[in-house]
């Protein structure tokens, strides 16, 4: 066969296969037709263990693919070197077991061989490895072999990069399909495997909630900001079909109006300043799964209009894209602000309302669903307990319950679960109380703890509000700011603070 015609046949099979062990049997079963071949051997040089690790053999059983690393004595490491960086590039060994480096690759593997030729595979300025054509039988293969199959060290580099480069997408891929599975056993965690009151309180919303998990029909969640609304979201997604898939959670109110689109949408590379890269925004991410769109209502006009469009034709556009992206996703909405309101004074998109409020879930308030607080606080101590990495679980002292069923809860589960967390850090042994936590806080009909006389409701709520204000160092929004920890909206703690006379910003000071 004419070197042409060679080159050509055998770049066609190495080269025709990313799974290497595949590519490799193919050409060993045109190799054998062709000179006397046995085993064909593909070996990478391992720079980090200073050794070789066979990626692929094949035989006439077929092709297999294998990551293991021959261990080489010093004396062989240091011919290895020499053999690799400053011999030729291709040579026959007649008497292959006499070689220090040969002889160990084959005793290793439990081969016998007589002739033996290697091909140093290397891709400037990087040494990749060798190709080992192994032959059984005296003096079967010769110089002319060895120069036939010079002519192919190029191809056989050029599989043995792309079989590396391979290897590295797929374990890379494993990686973050692992990640995900434990980014999603920790939502599971975070969440509880059940909601806590789904018996009690919360057994109507839960009922509903399990009729609309299978569909896909867009689902609101209505209710004051720490109500758990977040808990219910991923509830409802893995009750769903969709429970393998992605569950992305989205903070409206947090991304700033000039990135909105590149956060929700994405960006191609060069889409504006400082757009290094191409990026997929948290639609795209959520294709196959569910988005999770938390404080709906503090999106902005524009960026409404742009959602609004997405829900309609379930497809994307990245910023500095001319692509549609087809999407497949489920979305779930959620906001403790009354929509109705914001479309009459035109702060929220009516049509975008309709296409959300498909199945809306009203999830109430801790203070309308008091008897879940005794399983909630266990809950917390069990869950915070773990957190805080404490040797034992701690007990409630009798009576403690008694101070926390008589709060209003401003600001719901969340302000519960501070309270417990706090009482877990000032006394980590136990017995627990939330007797030194309450004082002063105002009680379900208005009075303090420590009120002996009768008080107004103004008087109240300006004690508690300057209480918190005095935590927070007169800090009114933002994260540990007063109203994030009453769980209100800062320009409603502002309007209350004007109507109280209590001063904020710039009068405070």
């Amino acid at each position: 066969m004419d070197r042409n015609t060679f080159f050509r046949e055998v770049t066609l099979r190495i080269c025709g296969s990313l799974k290497i062990e595949e590519a490799l049997f193919s050409t060993f079963t045109f190799l054998r037709d062709v000179m006397p071949v046995d085993v064909l051997v593909l070996e990478h040089v391992d720079n980090y263990y200073g050794s070789m690790r066979t990626l692929a053999m094949a035989t006439e059983a077929g092709g297999e693919a294998v990551d293991t690393l021959t261990p080489l004595s010093k004396e062989a490491q240091a011919e290895a070197k020499e053999t690799l960086y400053e011999g030729p590039k291709a040579f026959l060994l007649e008497d292959p077991h006499s070689e220090k480096v040969a002889d160990e690759l084959l005793n290793f593997h439990d081969m016998k061989a007589t002739s033996v030729v290697v091909l140093i595979l290397e891709s400037d300025p990087q040494m990749l490895g060798s190709l080992v054509v192994i032959s059984q039988g005296e003096k079967r293969l010769t110089e002319d072999h060895k120069e036939q199959l010079a002519s192919v060290r190029e191809p056989f580099a050029i599989a043995l990069s792309n079989a590396m480069k391979h290897r590295e997408v797929i374990k890379l891929k494993d990686l973050l399909t692992d990640d995900n599975r434990y980014l999603q056993g920790e939502l599971r965690r975070l969440s509880g495997d059940e909601i806590v009151g789904a018996n009690f309180g919360l057994k109507q919303v839960m009922m509903r909630a399990q009729q609309v998990a299978s569909l896909d029909s867009p689902v609101l969640l209505l209710g004051e900001t720490g109500t758990g609304k977040d808990v219910l979201a991923h509830y409802i997604h893995s009750a769903s079909s969709r429970s393998k898939g992605p569950f992305i959670s989205v903070n409206c109110g947090a991304i700033p109006d000039t990135l909105i689109d590149s956060e929700l949408f994405g960006h191609e590379k060069g889409a504006f300043t400082g757009a290094l890269a191409q990026k997929r925004g948290r639609f795209e991410r959520a294709n196959g799964g569910t988005i999770f769109l938390d404080e709906i209502g503090e999106l902005p006009l524009q960026a409404q209009v742009r959602l609004l469009s997405v829900i309609q034709n379930r497809e994307i556009e990245r910023v500095g894209g001319v692509k549609s992206i087809p999407l497949d996703i489920r979305i779930i909405a959620a906001t403790h602000r009354n929509l109705e309101e914001m479309i009459k004074e035109n702060l929220f998109r009516e049509d975008l309302w309709f296409r959300l409020n498909v199945f809306p879930l009203m999830v109430p308030p801790l203070r309308e669903r008091k008897t879940d607080i005794p399983a909630l606080v266990q809950h917390f101590i069990n869950q915070k307990s773990k957190d805080l990495k404490l040797s034992t679980i701690p007990t409630l002292k009798p009576g403690a319950i008694n101070y926390l069923l008589e709060y209003h809860w401003p600001g719901n589960v969340r302000e519960l679960e501070n309270i417990v967390e706090r009482a877990l850090i000032l006394n980590p042994t136990g017995p627990l109380s939330f007797e030194e936590f309450m004082i002063g806080m105002p009680t379900t009909n208005g009075a303090s703890y420590t009120s002996k006389e009768p008080r107004s409701l103004d008087t109240v709520v300006s004690t508690h509000i300057r209480k918190i204000l005095s935590q927070t160092n007169g800090k009114v929004s933002g994260p540990d700011g007063a109203a994030d920890i009453l769980g209100v909206n800062p320009s409603t703690l502002r309007n209350k603070m004007r109507k109280l006379q209590i001063p904020f910003g710039k009068k405070a000071t």
